[in-house]
């Protein structure tokens, strides 16, 4: 999984009261919050780092050529001050070329992300692709994990203003699943389709992929949803525990 290893960032419920007596409409006041150090994702009010100057990664002298084409991609931070850090292996390509992929991110340049006018810590992914013809292998920014923005609070509301007697879970963030081969050719929609339970709290208690893609891709599905967060679904205004079904895409290297 793509950031299985790391601090799931996730957006907070930041109100005086989440959740309005039963009379009145719940209040969405829902902000981006950092992770336990402080790092952000990207998503409604905080922009992905920009790749400003990329240094091409060595190409290394290979004894098999069974590793000449393939892919490296890695994890960062991005700080506030445009320097990565935290750089952390997700995807290998063999050690020669992930070493020369790390060294192209290190000696490129980066504009931070910033929450508003602010420059703020931001997770991203990179990737390098190395092709069989050699040509040019340079760090490409991906966002395959991130914050999405709640809907307005006229969506939880009939037109009198009350509350809906039932809204379903909505994510508010969402991971990419990942391919194992990312120069294979699929002659498929590379979407599968996964119920999932949601608890009171936001996050999932069960996961079941309801239309797979086989392959050994629908475990890839099955950890991504694992790793959502959700505005829980409601009855008359209140958290309640309730499944539905998503639509899971994957990362494509």
């Amino acid at each position: 999984m793509l950031q299985m290893n790391r601090v799931l960032g996730l957006l907070s419920l930041a109100v005086s009261g989440i959740w309005a007596q039963a009379a009145s409409s719940p209040v969405w006041l829902v902000h981006q919050t950092p992770d336990k150090d402080g790092i952000y994702y990207a998503g409604p009010e905080v922009s992905a780092p920009v790749l400003v100057r990329t240094f091409e990664a060595p190409y290394p002298q290979v004894e098999s050529r069974k590793e000449v084409q393939g892919v490296t991609v890695l994890a960062m931070v991005i700080g506030a001050n445009g320097i990565p850090d935290h750089i952390q292996l997700l995807h290998s390509h063999g050690d020669a070329f992930d070493q020369g992929a790390i060294a192209a991110v290190k000696q490129s340049t980066f504009l931070p992300g910033k929450l508003g006018d602010k420059p703020v810590p931001v997770w991203i992914d990179v990737r390098v692709v190395f092709h069989a013809n050699h040509s040019q292998a340079v760090p490409q920014v991906l966002i395959a994990e991130r914050d999405l923005a709640p809907p307005p609070e006229s969506k939880f509301e009939d037109k009198s203003g009350k509350p809906l007697p039932y809204t379903e879970p909505i994510p508010i963030h969402v991971v990419d699943a990942d391919f194992a081969d990312p120069f294979a050719s699929h002659p498929y929609v590379q979407v599968a389709v996964v119920d999932v339970l949601v608890g009171t709290d936001g996050l999932p208690k069960s996961v079941r992929v309801t239309r797979g893609l086989g392959f050994g891709l629908d475990k890839k599905a099955e950890s991504a949803v694992w790793l959502y967060k959700f505005l829980p679904a409601t009855s008359k205004g209140q958290p309640v525990a309730a499944s539905r079904t998503l639509q899971v895409s994957f990362a494509t290297f």
